[in-house]
């Protein structure tokens, strides 16, 4: 690519379960790639860490309570949309408080490992799920 590409820093988490489930959300009606199933998270606003915006979009999207310390850095995917580079790291979080809802309409599922590989997902979060089952991650 050349010219100016506008750089999209997007945080996002697998919530793991005791079970070795993993949380993933169906982006709602309305979204750009609705439809689709993705790792919870978010945008990474304009001087925030990306824990503290994990923090933020898992309270807001799902109502639970995460802290930061729980958050484990895993892997990053770096992915060239149409319109934009999205660079998203991805972190591991097996602790929070409260009942995991989806606090937006959206639906979401807890997922085996290998079954991750049925869901339709944005391009970006295929190898982030490749990544996981390479590395046994969801395990104990």
């Amino acid at each position: 690519m050349t010219g100016n590409v506008r750089l999209v820093l997007v945080a996002a988490c697998a919530l793991i379960d005791p079970e070795g489930r993993v949380l993933m959300a169906q982006r709602p009606e309305g979204k750009e790639l609705a439809g689709l199933w993705e790792f919870p998270g978010g945008k990474v606003e304009d001087g925030e860490r990306p824990e503290d915006a994990l923090v933020r979009e898992l309270r807001e999207e799902l109502g639970i309570g995460v802290s930061a310390s729980a958050l484990e850095p895993f892997a990053f995917a770096s992915h060239a949309y149409e319109r934009f580079h999205l660079l998203m790291p991805l972190y591991l979080c097996r602790v929070w408080t409260g009942e995991v809802r989806p606090m937006e309409g959206q639906r979401i599922q807890w997922s085996a490992l290998a079954g991750l590989n049925s869901l339709p997902m944005p391009p970006a979060d295929v190898p982030l799920v490749a990544a996981l089952q390479r590395e046994g991650a969801l395990q104990s």
